[in-house]
């Protein structure tokens, strides 16, 4: 008896309205490309057209439009981006269309989160939408967080110094910390740990523009030029150092006007630093006097406005700041 191919099976459809809200771009749109793959494999082919349009370029009735089925078979999926700014019309349909979808379509919005818009985000939750949040990660735990789920997706085991060294490597880009993560589960083996992150980037994690700053604020100038010089041969945009640098003095200042028996922990919460970096900056501090702190910070102050356009050269204005922090460091 012949046997039969049998059709693929479908999988379990995913929400027919979604709405995605938060400022964390790579965040957003993870949350949308993943809609996007779970409609295509629960059709059991492409999915449909797909139609990717901003809110704000919507007109009235043309939602209706663009989730119609296609004249050659299929659903669509449309992705409506940036819902805060639809006009009232416009916010009505996607409450609209929310409370009675129509079969074989799927609409993503994204949604920027904020009183703009707000009552779209209250009605098509109201409507049952699906909600993902997608909040701007700003503290480092949440990063520390992310980095750590991050493993965990790929299917690997890291240790608190690997997510520390990875964050120093290749700065707070969620996009880019997702790639290193990506790189080195799927390059190295093992369990990951600081010294696996070191070596995987032959030194990059020390050439980053914090690690300019903290041979800056510790005085070893040769050190720091080197790093400087390294890192912007490697591609560190200037901008990204000088932020560096106005981190690493403004931290200065702030742990400096800290009672000495603060608790770490506790001092980590108030500046938005983790507690391992109080610990490294309480040593940084000897050497440094009050008004040099404020001098130095100055100092990064004009380089950055250098950087930004106003000098000619981004490398000297650097170098110059650099510079100045050390000898502001021995300033009394």
């Amino acid at each position: 008896m012949a046997s039969r191919t049998q059709p693929p099976t479908r999988q379990q459809a995913p929400a027919a309205v979604t709405l995605v809200v938060g400022e964390e771009e790579f965040l957003v749109d993870r949350a949308v490309r993943e809609r996007i793959a779970a409609a295509r494999a629960a059709a059991g082919d492409d999915g449909g057209d797909l139609h990717d349009v901003e809110a704000s370029t919507l007109t009235p009735g043309e939602l209706a439009t663009l989730t119609s089925p296609s004249l050659f078979g299929g659903g669509a999926i449309v992705i409506v981006r940036d819902a805060q700014h639809a006009g009232k019309e416009i916010a009505a349909d996607l409450a609209r269309y929310a409370t009675s979808p129509p079969p074989d379509a799927t609409l993503v919005i994204t949604h920027a989160g904020g009183a703009k818009g707000k009552a779209l985000v209250g009605d098509l939750t109201k409507a049952g939408a699906s909600v993902t949040e997608c909040p701007k990660l700003t503290r480092p735990s949440e990063r520390a967080e992310f980095v750590r789920n991050e493993f965990r997706r790929a299917g690997r085991q890291a240790d608190e110094g690997a997510m520390r060294a990875l964050l120093d490597a290749v700065g707070t880009d969620l996009r880019e910390v997702a790639s290193a993560v990506g790189q080195l589960a799927s390059d190295t083996e093992g369990k990951i740990t600081a010294g696996v992150v070191a070596r995987y980037y032959r030194g990059r994690a020390e050439a980053t523009g914090f690690s300019v700053a903290d041979h800056a604020v510790e005085g070893r100038l040769n050190e720091a030029l080197e790093q400087l010089r390294w890192a912007l041969a490697t591609g560190t945009s200037p901008v990204l150092i000088t932020s560096a640098l106005a981190t690493g003095v403004r931290l200065l200042g702030r742990v400096g006007a800290a009672s000495r028996n603060a608790n770490p922990n506790a001092l980590a919460a108030e500046v938005g630093a983790p507690p391992w970096k109080i610990d490294r900056v309480r040593q940084q501090l000897r050497g440094w006097h009050p008004d040099g702190v404020a001098s130095a910070l100055q100092a990064v102050a004009e380089a950055d406005a250098q950087v930004k356009g106003g000098g000619v050269s981004p490398e000297y204005a650097l170098e110059r700041a650099i510079r100045q922090i050390v000898t502001y460091r021995a300033a009394r």
